[in-house]
This record gives structure tokens, sequence and C-alpha cells, in this order.
């Protein structure tokens, strides 16, 4: 009884979190309206990022590889094929799952620091290859996807992606869709056997479980999460660009991670949010705004270890999943 109690106050909490997200598009002036928009994008990204690492205890720093491969997967088929959005956005996120499959079974030969090296080269090979291919890529100046061709029809209904209201609730549907799909695979039998892989894995193995094939299929729904994410930016505010297959963008979402909490459903929106709303207020008084970050991100350190969701879930509220 005591689990189910937990479960619906867990369940009940993030449907709050949507629905005051969903009422806020109501209220929101133009600017943050947008700005909320991206956040639930690129808190999508983090849930992706938070699975492997918070749950399996695997540090990667080549998401951003994931990321932009859903990004150019659907920005250059809508580019240069004239592909629908429901086709790009699914062709971007086959791109994600495919390169999350090869980097898996390449990657997850290494462990710990290796592995963190490994994922950060394939990144780096990711970056030069958008680079290369500058003809059709855009390299560095990225490309500009049409507005004309951001229309997305579904049943016989248009929905123009340009739209501010129409892009915002589209957002808000991705990040709640993956929210639930998060929150359903941490509380089942895959999620614990991540858990228990990240705290002892050798233990793990002892007791009959396959740690490769969980570890791999973790990396292909944590890619392939990104990859969405990705190819919902590229559709919903209409740029491709290289920086996004950065290194930064590898670093951003374990940022972003750490700060909200790793391991917690919600903190990677936490983290995103925070982050995102520190740096835009302290660039709008300082050139120097990089110092204010830096010392908000030592006093969560100090005084919230577990980041801000996995300390009140630590000290406070046990339930938090």
């Amino acid at each position: 009884m005591k689990g189910e109690a937990s479960a619906l106050k867990a369940y009940g909490l993030h449907v709050a979190v949507i629905g005051l997200l969903f009422a806020l598009s109501f209220v929101l002036p133009p600017y943050h309206h947008g700005l909320v928009a991206r956040i639930m994008v690129l808190a999508t990204f983090a849930m992706g990022y938070n699975l492997l690492f918070g749950y399996v205890g695997l540090l990667s720093l080549g998401h951003a590889m994931f990321f932009a491969a859903g990004l150019y997967g659907a920005g250059l088929s809508v580019y240069h094929l004239g592909w629908s959005v429901p086709l790009a956005f699914a062709g971007g996120i086959g791109c994600g799952a495919v390169l999350a499959l090869v980097i898996g079974l390449l990657a997850l030969r290494t462990s710990g620091v290796a592995f963190m090296i490994v994922t950060m080269m394939f990144a780096q090979v990711f970056y030069l290859t958008i680079l290369y291919f500058a003809r059709w890529t855009g390299g560095d100046q990225g490309l500009v996807v049409p507005q004309g061709s951001r229309v997305m029809y579904l049943g016989g209904a248009s929905f123009d992606l340009t739209n501010p209201a129409v892009r915002y609730r589209v957002a808000l549907a991705l990040f709640a869709i993956v929210l639930a799909v998060v929150l359903v695979l941490v509380r089942s039998g895959f999620g614990r056997v991540l858990v228990a892989i990240r705290e002892n894995e050798e233990r793990t193995k002892m007791l009959g479980f396959d740690t490769f094939a969980n570890k791999l299929a973790a990396v292909i729904v944590s890619g392939t999460i990104c990859a969405a994410a990705g190819a919902a930016y590229a559709l919903l505010f209409g740029y491709v660009g290289s920086s996004f297959a950065s290194v930064q963008y590898s670093i951003l979402p374990l940022l972003w991670v750490l700060l909200g909490g790793a391991a917690t459903a919600l903190g990677p929106l936490v983290g995103t949010l925070a982050m995102y709303y520190v740096t835009d207020i302290a660039s709008s008084y300082t050139s120097a705004w990089l110092l204010i970050v830096g010392v908000m991100l030592i006093v969560v350190v100090l005084f919230f270890p577990k980041g801000v969701l996995g300390t009140i879930r630590h000290r406070w509220l046990r339930w938090l999943p």
C-alpha cells in the first residue's frame, strides 16, 4: 500500500508539472514563451542523457552527436529532400537510434574514464564530418530550414510549427511523452537492473543478468531520446548548426542533470530551466556572466550535493522518482 501511495504521489506530481507548463502557454509574454519552449526541448535532451548517466552510471561526453544526428537527420531531409515534417522527424529519430546502436556496440567495450574518452572521440569525429561535408550541411554557418517546410499535416489538419503557440505545445507534447516513457522505464524491472549495474555491476552479473545487453539497450534508448529532441529542435526552431555537435553540447546536459539531480525524472527540467534563466539574467547585466554561473554551481554543490531534486528526495521526499 505504501508503494502504491508513493507511485500515486509521483505520477500526480508529474501530471501537475505538465499541467502547469500547459497553463503557462496562455500567460507567458512572447520572449519567455519562446524560451520555455526551447527549454522543454533541451530538457528532453537532458532526460535522454540522464537515463544513461544517472541510472546506469555511464559518463558520456559524446551525447551531442545523438542530438545532432536527430537535428541533421530531420533538418537535412526537409531542406534537401523535401520530406514532410512527420517523416523528417521519424528520420531524425532513426538516425539517432542507428548511431546509438553502433556507438554502443563499440564504446561499451570500455568502462569508466575510457568510456568517457571514447564517446568524446566519436562525437568529435561526427562534428568534423559535419564540417567536412559543408556543401550539404552548411558547415560552421549551418542551414535555416524554410518556413514553408515547417508545416505538419495530420489527419486533414495542418499545424504551422513557426506559430509560437503551436511550437510551444508541440515541445510540451514531446517533453510529456518522453517524461512518461522515462518514468515507466525507470520504475520497471529494466530500470531496476540499470540501477543495479550502476551500484555493483559484478554482483548484477552474478545474479544472472546480461549487463552488456542492458547497457546497450540503455545507450540506444538514451540516444534515441536525444535524437528526438534534436529532430524537434530543427523542425520547431528552423535551424541546423554544427555548434550543436560540439563538445560543449555534450557537457551542457551533464551540467543540467547535475544541477537538477541525477537519477531523478524531473531533475533535467529543473537543471535546464535554472541554468538557462540564470545565464539569461546574468548576461543581461554583466559580461562576466560565466562567473555568476560558476558561483551558482559551487553553491549547488555545497548545499545540494545530489542536485536540487536529488537532495530534496534524499532529505525529505523519499517518494520522488
